[in-house]
């Protein structure tokens, strides 16, 4: 028998980006038997267990959503770059948020200072988030939000300019009923602590905001995802692949949890929920990964849950072209890593994509770039064949062996967490934090010592890179912020800003749901950073333990 050839330094790698060893050849000896007994087949797509797809026809029926990731400088900023992208053929939206929203921080306090508008756009009030999506029809649009610890007060503020377009002006007609809003917002408060690093309140209160979100959109808004369950961030900061589908998938099933514990039935709010997951650059691992996903979860959904609608067991996720991935040393190689990404992310069904744009390690995209990662997906879609047929790599050799590891990797994790006391607890005793910090050095070494290569870092250089245009946020914007407040502020009644925060604090005190608190406070054109602090009056801060 023939010695496999070793590979050469220069060749492929002899094991996946989270070092799983990839031999030479795949044959069907390679298919394991799967959890619990005898391999399962890999059925068909649309049924359970939907290894190959939530939906019979997939993209022969609907192609994914193509949501591009936008937000800077003020509202009136991002409402032009929505209206361009929806103009070049983009067909959602999905809204990125500064970093003094995502920390619950109005633009004029302290800690925002020269963060304004910067990594996405600034929303301080009610009146911000009606011009973000004037002109846009939220009766038509899908609509994406990533904020997380103050999730519950931009839904607010997003439901009430909704219903107020029309007494606004800001809207094309007429206001638009809380049934008919469609989209997600993030909320997925865990990942925070795990690996994002942006929260308001201490762990326990802000699983409790995430209930009030599910529970009153369960009741309220039909068409929403109450939640986005994020591996994105997790894999961002360092996991392997492994690591970010059994902590995502744990966030979620924590999440199911809490709900039946609070009264509702499995099968009225489980088919609202939805995953985003991140697609990095070993194409056939991130394949494994979502098709690993939609099994675990329809099992656990019916098994462990007792669910009884369909609807219920299927996973539907967005994915995002990994960051992470991204290079500043010649950035034009970035347009064929997220094509490769977008790539993955399509042969493994996902339901909605963004494209990063190839100057993203350098800046926020301009224009441009914004525009050749929208064709990216259209390309993808339009002209490489892979959306002519249902889950085209569906009986690979290699892609099943890798999927059925995949899932036996997740069920380890999820027994270890289970010994911790639940994923709340492992959280609150740093297993997942320690767990992502060693994987992200230990890919780093390779990285470092040329065992991975990273083509224009450690291999391939060219010397002086080139300029590349890059967007530059206008300081200007931010003083325009601040006179945007303070505007706001001065034309309020104060009384009713007060009485409503009083209502708050009093309804945070006890069990009520604070979805409409909430609500009232938007309305009453309640700051967010005055929503955040009068919650922190009650729940408190957090402060995290460092891992080391």
């Amino acid at each position: 028998m023939k010695r496999p050839r070793q590979p050469t330094p220069d060749g492929p790698p002899s094991h996946t980006l989270s070092g799983e060893p990839v031999r030479e050849l795949y044959t069907h000896e390679d298919l394991p038997a799967g959890i619990g007994g005898e391999h399962d087949p890999i059925g068909a797509p649309g049924a359970y267990p939907y290894t190959r797809g939530p939906y019979e026809s997939m993209y022969r029926g609907r192609l994914w959503t193509m949501r591009q990731f936008a937000g800077f400088g003020t509202s009136e900023e991002t409402n032009k770059r929505f209206h361009y992208l929806l103009d070049h053929g983009q067909t959602g939206l999905s809204t990125a948020f500064d970093m003094p929203s995502l920390m619950g921080h109005d633009s004029d306090h302290p800690r925002s200072l020269g963060e304004v508008g910067r990594e996405g756009v600034a929303v301080d009030t009610l009146e911000d988030m009606q011009t973000l999506f004037s002109g846009i029809d939220l009766g038509e649009v899908s609509v994406s939000m990533t904020i997380n610890a103050p999730a519950a007060i931009m839904l607010a503020y997003f439901v009430v300019a909704a219903e107020t377009k029309a007494e606004n002006g800001v809207g094309p007609h007429h206001p638009v009923g809380r049934e008919r809003l469609s989209g997600t917002i993030q909320a997925d408060i865990l990942k925070e602590y795990i690996a994002q690093k942006e929260w308001c309140f201490p762990i326990d209160p802000a699983m409790r905001l995430c209930g009030d979100m599910i529970e009153w959109c369960t009741h309220h808004m039909p068409r929403w995802h109450p939640i986005s369950i994020s591996g994105y961030h997790i894999r961002e900061a360092g996991s392997t692949a492994q690591q970010e589908l059994a902590f995502t998938l744990k966030d979620g099933l924590t999440y199911v949890e809490q709900a039946i514990e609070r009264g509702l039935d499995i099968d009225e709010f489980a088919p609202r929920l939805s995953f985003f997951f991140n697609a990095q650059i070993d194409l056939f691992e991130e394949i494994a990964k979502y098709r690993a996903a939609r099994r675990i979860w329809a099992r656990e959904m019916r098994e462990t849950f007792m669910a009884s609608s369909e609807r219920s067991l299927l996973m539907r996720f967005h994915t995002q072209t990994a960051g992470a991935s991204l290079t500043a040393q010649q950035p034009l190689n970035n347009i064929v890593r997220t094509t490769v990404e977008a790539l993955a992310g399509v042969l493994g069904g996902t339901q909605s994509l963004h494209t990063n744009s190839y100057d993203e390690a350098l800046a926020l995209p301009t224009e441009d770039a914004v525009r050749i990662a929208l064709r990216t997906q259209q390309i993808i879609a339009h002209e490489t064949g892979v959306a002519s047929t249902v889950d085209p790599l569906g009986g690979s050799y290699y892609v099943e062996a890798l999927t059925d590891e995949m899932e036996r990797r997740c069920y380890e994790y999820f027994a270890k967490i289970d010994e911790l006391g639940g994923m709340v607890e492992a959280v609150k005793r740093n297993y997942p934090q320690r767990e992502i910090a060693d994987a992200a050095f230990a890919l780093q070494r390779e990285i470092d010592s040329g065992r991975r290569i990273v083509v224009g870092v450690n291999r391939f250089r060219e010397g002086e890179e080139g300029d590349t245009e890059i967007l530059r946020i206008d300081p200007a914007l931010e003083r325009k912020q601040l006179g945007r407040l303070q505007a706001s502020r001065a034309k309020r009644d104060s009384e009713r800003v007060e009485g409503s925060l009083a209502c708050l604090r009093e309804a945070a005190a006890g069990e009520r749901n604070l979805m409409d608190p909430l609500i009232d406070c938007a309305r009453a054109r309640a700051s967010e950073g005055e929503i955040v602090e009068s919650l922190q009056q009650v729940f408190g801060r957090y402060t995290e333990s460092p891992v080391f």
